[in-house]
Order: C-alpha cells, then sequence, then structure tokens
C-alpha cells in the first residue's frame, strides 16, 4: 500500500473510525444479503433452506416470460413510470424557479412550507385523502355537479380510464415540493454577479431563467433525469396498493405488486426473487445507457 495513503489514514483515524457504524451496516444489511439473489437460480424450499435447496438455473427467468400476468404487469409499470416521468419531472424544475422568483421572504416561507408539507405525510393518509376528494359523493363531484360540467357523479377510482393520470397527479403532488429542494440547492449556487450583469444588460426575468438559471442547473437536470429512468422498470407499490382495486387492477397492477403476490401470497421465492433481479438488472442497464448518453449530449454524467 502506497505509504502516503497509510499516512493519511492515521492521521485521519478519528474520522475513519466514524465511518466504521456506516460500513457495518451497509455490509450487514446491504452487501452480506445481495447473496440470497442465489434463490432465483435454485428451486427454493424452506423446509430445505438455502444450502439445501436444488439448483433450478434460468426456469424461473423463462417461467417469468411466459407468464401473462407478468407481461401486464410490466406493461402497467413502464406506461406508468412514463407518466410520472413525462408529467412528474419538470413540475418540480417549474416549481423551484417559481419559488426562486418569489417575492418578499414570509411570502416565499409559507409557499414553501405549503409545497412540502404532503411528502411528509404518509403514503395512506394521502390516499385516503384523495380517495374521499374524488368520491362520487366527494367534493370534486360535488362541485362538477354544481357547476353543471357533469349531470352524474363519476366513479374515478373504479374506472380504469381514469387511474393513470390520477394515481400520477397524487404522487406529483406529495412528491414535487419536496423534489424542488434540490433545484433550489442548485439555483442557490449559482454566482449572482451572473444575474447582476444580465440585469444590467437588460435582460428580463425570463432571459436570465432561459439563459442563466436553466443551463446552471443542467447538471442536475441530468442526474435526476438518469435517476428517473433508472426507475422505468419500478412501479409505485404504495400508489397500487393504496390507490389500485380490482375495479381498475388492467392498469394498476405493476410489477412490485405482482412480486408480492407471488412472494409472500404463493410462497414462490425463487421466481419472486427472479422478478425482482431481472428489474435490478435493467435499472442498471437503464442508469448505465442515460448516464452514457446525457454524457454524450451535455457531457454530464453520474458515474
Amino acid at each position: 500500500m502506497d505509504n502516503s495513503l497509510v499516512k493519511k489514514f492515521r492521521n485521519q483515524i478519528q474520522l475513519q473510525l466514524m465511518t466504521l457504524p456506516g460500513i457495518l451496516f451497509l455490509a450487514i444489511f446491504s452487501y452480506i444479503p445481495m447473496a440470497g439473489i442465489l434463490i432465483a437460480f435454485k428451486d427454493y424450499n424452506i423446509g430445505s433452506g438455502f444450502f439445501g435447496s436444488s439448483w433450478a438455473g434460468l426456469k424461473y427467468f423463462r417461467d417469468m416470460f411466459s407468464d401473462p400476468m407478468f407481461m401486464q404487469s410490466a406493461g402497467n409499470t413502464l406506461i406508468l413510470s412514463l407518466y410520472n416521468i413525462v408529467i412528474g419531472f419538470p413540475i418540480p424544475i417549474i416549481l423551484a424557479l417559481i419559488l426562486n422568483e418569489i417575492p418578499g421572504r414570509n411570502l416565499k416561507k409559507i409557499i414553501q412550507t405549503s409545497a412540502y408539507l404532503p411528502y411528509f405525510i404518509s403514503f395512506v393518509i394521502v390516499a385516503s385523502m384523495w380517495i374521499t376528494f374524488l368520491d362520487p359523493k366527494g367534493f370534486v363531484n360535488d362541485f362538477l355537479m354544481m357547476t353543471g360540467i357533469i349531470h352524474e357523479p363519476i366513479e374515478f377510482w373504479t374506472e380504469p380510464k381514469y387511474y393513470r393520470m390520477l394515481s400520477t397527479l397524487v404522487n406529483v403532488w406529495k412528491s414535487a415540493g419536496y423534489n424542488a429542494i434540490i433545484y433550489l440547492a442548485a439555483i442557490a449556487g449559482i454566482n449572482q454577479e451572473m444575474y447582476e450583469a444580465a440585469y444590467v444588460d437588460g435582460a428580463g426575468r425570463m432571459r436570465r431563467i432561459f439563459n442563466i438559471t436553466l443551463p446552471n442547473m443542467s447538471g442536475v437536470i441530468s442526474i435526476m433525469f438518469i435517476l428517473g429512468i433508472g426507475g422505468l422498470v419500478r412501479g409505485s407499490l404504495d400508489t397500487s396498493v393504496l390507490l389500485g382495486s380490482p375495479f381498475n387492477s388492467s392498469v394498476s397492477y405493476v410489477v412490485e405488486y405482482y412480486t408480492l403476490d407471488m412472494g409472500l401470497n404463493l410462497g414462490r421465492y425463487s421466481f419472486a426473487t427472479a422478478v425482482s433481479l431481472f428489474q435490478s438488472v435493467l435499472s442498471l442497464i437503464l442508469v448505465f445507457g442515460t448516464n452514457w448518453l446525457t454524457g454524450k449530449i451535455n457531457g454530464n454524467k453520474i458515474i
């Protein structure tokens, strides 16, 4: 080992010891359990245990692609994830830009708190709120009927055609404010002299946003986009469980829910592990692929 590295380690021994609990936590709860992915290649049986179960090879991966329920859940997951990216990705950016332009410190604090608050509310409560609001006897239907827009209540949560957009809006409403913090932090790091120079040159507010703010946020935007693409194959289990129902299961049943059913409800542990492993590998490929693409386009990469 390089002597300079050893010397640096000794000089930072107190700091190194402070990282030890975190390293042990990751090793015990993240890295060691990764050996469990081998269950995907075994006919795992609780009675026989991990080492006593026979090898199955790629059997469960073949079964996965031949199962119509998996294909349906995969399609639902992809569509819902695309909804969340197309609608949910730009909204925190827009919100951050708006919050940054709000004059008055007190007003800004009130609006920021109102935007952040939904993130800290349990999704169970959030789902209950929106189910109540959109109930046939809820506020939304009452308002639409009172204004004459509709003449009979709409079953928002039982009609599959409404589920995708509504579940996306619920997710965006809950997370947009919190995600905007990341972009606000990026805006706070922009050199204020650039704005002052642009103002002196006669640049208006919109021109300053497009010529200074957004270009300087491009690195953070790229990172968030890469991570968002990596999540394409992972639908929101909370949304599917709490907002989904037998009436809209044709569009709300996602891969995470499918894995839960296979593993815990049906006891097909090897099959469920194979599905999860496939998701993880595909997510990794998407992250690396998007990372390479953004690097080629604007030079911003996370790896």
